[in-house]
């Protein structure tokens, strides 16, 4: 069985630990993060008008790390914080932010958890915009933070040809499938996180498996390729 580990240079660790042990595995990254500088967010945060009355912080992704504590400064004390994704969870609890509630894929699924406005969103330049209608229809405030840019990468011909030969490719994200969805093979499984990148990778592509898990790797095992 060929793996292909798609997640950043320094990121894939994790992942090798969910597949199993006799399979032959690579890593083609498909897409690199640029993050703002730390002050132009901060800046950002001071001067709206809710700075220090958002009642609310969604964090949707663990790549927002560096920027966490100056976005609790922007809250109102007893302010609620919630997250996409056990990984930002652990982020938050790493920095001693008490977690209201966490979402395991979709950001949509906070929805019927934060009530109270204004709300910030705190992640990506390019963000799914499903969870601010949704709290925008029931009246809530919503402000979205950009702390960072994922930008597709280039991919070589030899890695073009990784992808082509794989049996299972993990995608990590939407943008991450749009850079490989061209190259991965109509028979290979393509393993995600979540709903939300499995939504994605199923509106071109059959073979999906989600959850990025221990789990996953007797479910691999089993799998004929």
């Amino acid at each position: 069985m060929k793996i292909v580990l798609t997640r950043e240079s320094g990121f894939n660790g994790a992942l090798r630990t969910f597949t199993p042990p006799s399979a032959i595995v690579h890593e083609v990254p498909l897409t690199r993060t640029m993050y703002r500088a730390l002050p132009d967010v901060e800046a950002e945060l001071e001067s709206s008008e809710y700075f220090r009355v958002f009642r609310s912080l969604v964090v949707t992704s663990a790549r927002s790390g560096d920027y966490v504590e100056s976005a609790m400064r922007a809250l109102r004390k007893g302010a609620a914080v919630f997250s996409v994704g056990r990984a930002t969870t652990r982020l938050l609890v790493s920095h001693d932010i008490v977690v209201t509630g966490e979402s395991e894929s979709s950001a949509l699924d906070l929805a019927a958890f934060v009530r109270r406005g204004p709300v910030l969103q705190l992640g990506a330049v390019v963000v799914r915009d499903e969870l601010s209608h949704a709290l925008q229809e029931r009246g809530l405030v919503v402000q979205h933070v950009a702390c960072y840019e994922t930008v597709a990468m280039e991919l070589t011909s030899q890695q073009r040809e990784t992808l082509a030969n794989a049996d299972v490719v993990f995608i990590g994200a939407p943008s991450a499938w749009e850079v490989a969805k061209d190259y991965v093979s109509r028979g290979a499984w393509v393993v995600v996180p979540g709903s939300t990148t499995g939504d994605a990778v199923r509106a071109s592509h059959d073979q999906v498996l989600e959850g990025w898990e221990p789990a996953i790797r007797d479910v691999l095992a089993t799998l004929e390729v």
